[in-house]
C-alpha cells in the first residue's frame, strides 16, 4: 500500500497514478499546497514510491479549478505544512502529472466521497506531486516578517485555500529564505527552467 494525499491527508489506498497524454514545453508556473503534517509531511512525500504522491481530496472549487486548468507538469510547489505548532513551507515539490479523476469521489468508503458527483463527468480532479527538496522550515510567522512576501495570497486576512499560486518574484524571496536557513544553494535551480512532460 503506497501513501497517498487526500486533499492534504495522507492515507494507504489503491488510487492509481497516470501519466499525462500530451508533451509542451513552458516556463514554470509556481504554487503553494497546503499539507498537515501529522497527515502527510515533505518527508513522507520523500519517501513515498518515487517520492510521488497523488493530491487527492481537494473539494473546493477554485482550488480544484487551479489544479484542472492551470497546474501543469514541472510546475514548482511550495510544500506548506498547515494546522500544526508551527506552519511554514517545508520543501520543495513539483508538479508531476497533468489533472486527472479524483477516484475518491466514488468510492463510499471514502471520507471524500461526493454522492452528486456523475462518473460520466466527474467533479473532482486532481495531480500528483513530487518531492525535489526537504529544506529548513521557513514559518508563517517569518513570512510575515518578509517585506517582499507582503503580497502573497498566503497571508492575506482570511485567505484558507489550500492551494494558491505564487509569483515568480515571490517564489524566488522564499528561496532566498529558506537559503538563508541553511537549505542547499541549489534548491534555487530545481524549477527555473523550460520543463518536457
Amino acid at each position: 500500500m503506497r501513501p497517498e494525499v487526500r486533499g492534504g491527508h495522507l492515507y494507504f489506498g489503491g488510487v492509481g497514478l497516470t501519466t499525462p497524454s500530451s508533451s509542451f514545453e513552458q516556463m514554470p508556473s509556481y504554487w503553494l499546497m497546503k499539507s498537515e503534517p501529522d497527515e502527510c509531511s515533505i518527508s513522507d512525500v520523500e519517501k513515498a514510491p518515487g517520492r510521488r504522491v497523488p493530491w487527492i481530496g481537494v473539494r473546493n472549487y477554485q482550488a480544484r479549478n487551479f489544479m484542472r486548468d492551470q497546474m501543469r507538469v514541472g510546475d514548482g510547489v511550495l510544500f506548506y505544512h498547515s494546522s500544526c505548532p508551527e506552519p511554514g513551507v517545508a520543501g520543495i515539490a513539483e508538479v508531476a502529472s497533468a489533472a486527472y479523476d479524483d477516484a475518491s469521489q466514488f468510492d463510499p468508503q471514502s471520507p471524500y466521497f461526493d454522492a452528486k458527483s456523475d462518473p460520466s463527468k466527474p467533479r473532482w480532479q486532481h495531480v500528483d506531486v513530487r518531492h525535489l527538496a526537504t529544506t529548513p522550515l521557513l514559518s508563517l510567522k517569518a513570512m510575515r516578517a518578509r517585506p517582499e512576501l507582503a503580497g502573497m495570497q498566503l497571508l492575506k486576512p482570511g485567505s484558507r485555500l489550500s492551494i494558491t499560486p505564487v509569483t515568480r518574484q515571490e517564489w524566488d524571496a522564499v528561496i532566498a529564505a529558506l537559503v538563508e536557513l541553511g537549505a542547499k544553494p541549489e534548491i534555487r535551480k530545481l524549477v527555473a527552467k523550460p520543463v518536457s512532460a
